[in-house]
């Protein structure tokens, strides 16, 4: 826990939540290094409610230019959201060729849905 901590304190690591009624129902937390993001974790009291914060991670990401976020487990779950599992070789060619010093500032504005509904998904 104090690692996240000094993670979010250092502007590297943030949740993304989501909220019904004044209630914090499901969210997710990430870490952000660079152009690099991990999804670390992932819960719902509600359903549905963690793929409402991974859709937004999502849009924000494509707001921001991100082009893939590290889900780390294959489950069904991420899998029916459209997460597919890569070569370890490609994926730490990746963190290795991803910008290291980008800062962003992570504010999630309601445009940013607009990268879901107008994204071209390649096959």
């Amino acid at each position: 826990m104090e690692a996240y901590i000094a993670l979010h304190k250092a502007g590297l690591a943030h949740s993304v939540e989501t909220w019904m009624d004044g209630q914090l129902v499901g969210g997710l937390y990430c870490v952000s290094i660079g152009d690099t993001l991990f999804g670390e974790s992932m819960f719902a009291h509600t359903t549905d409610a963690s793929k409402i914060a991974l859709a937004a991670l999502v849009a924000f990401a494509r707001a921001q230019g991100l082009t893939w976020i590290d889900c780390q487990q294959n489950t069904k779950h991420l899998a029916s959201l459209g997460a597919k599992e890569m070569p370890r070789s490609d994926f730490l060619r990746l963190v290795r060729e991803a910008p290291k010093g980008v800062q962003r500032t992570w504010q999630f504005e309601a445009s940013h849905w607009n990268h879901l509904i107008t994204r071209k998904v390649s096959p």
